[in-house]
């Protein structure tokens, strides 16, 4: 399979072009760009790693200069073209720069209303809190309380785990192997990945539960055809006996924290009986139960919030990423039962983001209006079977899963042999090679999971038919190219 030049142009779901702009210079990620775009790119990539600190992350994998971008389309100081899946980490729901995002962010500039009023009062702010709360699921959408923190998923995270340790009295909080809800403190507390916690001092008592894995089942049972339904059952009874054993050493929880797709874990999805069985359990022994939206949410998996494919409605949704259209905002929505806190009990000085409240209520009707989860659904089932086809053929690719256009290949050791459930080693510098190869090719993808060896495929919702071929064609290349014996 070989890739053509991803320079067309191609009419999104909302009719507007998906590639525009300059073209001086692009080239589809081959062939020599112009040379004083080249010098000055390097120039700016040679001044961050001199400025910036060692904690840089996508700027070390990506080194790109992206100066001008329209929808799924990126271009680079170099004149370099890119079809970004990566979309800041799925905060682009609808692509770079649409225009209803940029209508709504123009006419507030132009408005002169004020851009930062802390938790004040606007019309903004009440026009956002309408919308987000008539997409709320279930009877939250009648009775959930807001409350608006920093500027990141993590900030949320954070006061949720603070509202329910305040509202039960508890300490105690239940999370789970593979699990990410940001670098903060108490985010981090709850997190799974031992590398990034293990230097720092653990804050508060966090006991760890087991998720549901197919490939890389955590007790120990086979997976058919990508399920594990023994696995999933076996974790639900394995919570429900731990929490109801007087000798099982967790003390009363203020709250099971958990991911219906764990997003930055590998993009492994919790299987929806085991959803249900796990809002059953915090159900009946008055747990809340709080429900990380943060990437998910907004369409990304094919329903507007993830947790709606198994129909459970959760006592606390942590929200960030696509709901502020692009710009930096983070809400929790909760219910009202749960509003214990005093005043000034958790507050952030960037949460009255009045440019992103904007932005977010365009972007929340736009996914609404197109019925852009239902895009993503259909979308996303259409790259799954495509990636699994391509998968069949490369022994390199150990799974292929995901949910809507959240999608995940987990890239394993071909010569290495499978263990007991036939499940490779992950081989995270083929993925890395991978990655490269795809740079290399125009396209943006990056990597997550254990070992960070599953490549990650994060298109916006507004993604074309065309778009999507392209990625997958490329996708193919680069597999086929990094797992080739070097020259």
């Amino acid at each position: 399979m070989t890739i053509s030049a991803i320079g067309s142009e191609s009419a999104g779901p909302s009719g507007s072009s998906a590639h525009a702009g300059p073209t001086a210079g692009a080239t589809g990620g081959h062939g020599a760009p112009d040379a004083d775009g080249r010098v000055r790119a390097e120039g700016i990539l040679a001044r961050q790693r001199r400025r910036e600190s060692s904690a840089r992350t996508y700027a070390r994998s990506l080194p790109i200069v992206p100066v001008h971008a329209e929808g799924m389309t990126v271009i680079g100081a170099d004149g370099r073209r890119y079809l970004d899946c990566l979309s800041g980490a799925g905060t682009l729901a609808l692509g770079h720069n649409h225009p209803v995002v940029h209508e709504a962010i123009r006419g507030l500039l132009h408005s002169g209303a004020p851009l930062h009023v802390l938790d004040l009062a606007t019309p903004e702010k009440d026009a956002f809190t309408a919308e987000l709360l008539s997409c709320l699921p279930g009877d939250l959408a009648a009775s959930a309380k807001l409350h608006f923190c920093g500027p990141s998923g993590a900030d949320a995270v954070e006061a949720a785990l603070k509202l329910t340790q305040t509202v039960t009295g508890n300490d105690t909080l239940l999370a789970f192997t593979g699990g990410y809800h940001g670098m903060t403190a108490g985010a981090l507390a709850v997190t799974g990945n031992v590398t990034i916690k293990e230097r720092l001092r653990p804050v508060g008592t966090v006991v760890r539960l087991p998720y549901p894995y197919p490939y890389r089942c955590p007790f120990g049972v086979g997976a058919t055809d990508g399920d594990c339904p023994d696995g999933a059952r076996l974790s639900a009874q394995y919570i429900e006996r731990l929490l109801d054993d007087p000798c099982g050493g967790v003390a009363r929880p203020a709250a099971m924290i958990v991911e219906a797709v764990q997003g930055e874990g590998g993009v492994v999805p919790a299987p929806d009986d085991w959803l249900r069985a796990i809002r059953r359990i915090t159900a009946e022994r008055g747990i809340p139960l709080i429900l990380d939206e943060v990437q998910t949410g907004v369409g990304r998996t094919g329903t507007f919030w993830a947790g709606e494919h198994s129909g459970i409605i959760p006592d606390v949704i942590v929200m960030s990423k696509a709901i502020g259209g692009g710009l930096p905002l983070a809400v929790i929505a909760y219910r009202e039962e749960l509003d214990g806190w005093a005043p000034g009990a958790h507050t952030g000085t960037f949460r009255g983001n009045q440019l992103a409240m904007a932005a977010g209520v365009a972007t929340l009707r736009f996914v609404r209006s197109e019925a852009l989860d239902l895009r993503a659904a259909e979308a996303g089932a259409r790259m799954l079977a495509d990636l699994r086809t391509i998968a069949a053929g490369r022994p390199c690719v150990g799974d292929v899963r995901g949910r809507g256009l959240m999608i995940g290949l987990e890239v394993v050791d071909p010569d290495a042999g499978p263990d007991a459930l036939g499940a490779r080693p992950a081989d995270p510098h083929l993925a890395a090679r991978v990655r490269a190869e795809c740079l290399a090719r125009g396209l943006i993808v990056e990597l997550g999971g254990r070992h960070d060896a599953v490549v990650r495929l994060l298109p916006p919702l507004t993604i074309t038919d065309a778009e999507a071929d392209r990625v997958l064609a490329i996708l193919a290349d680069a597999l086929t190219a990094a797992a080739s014996p070097p020259r």
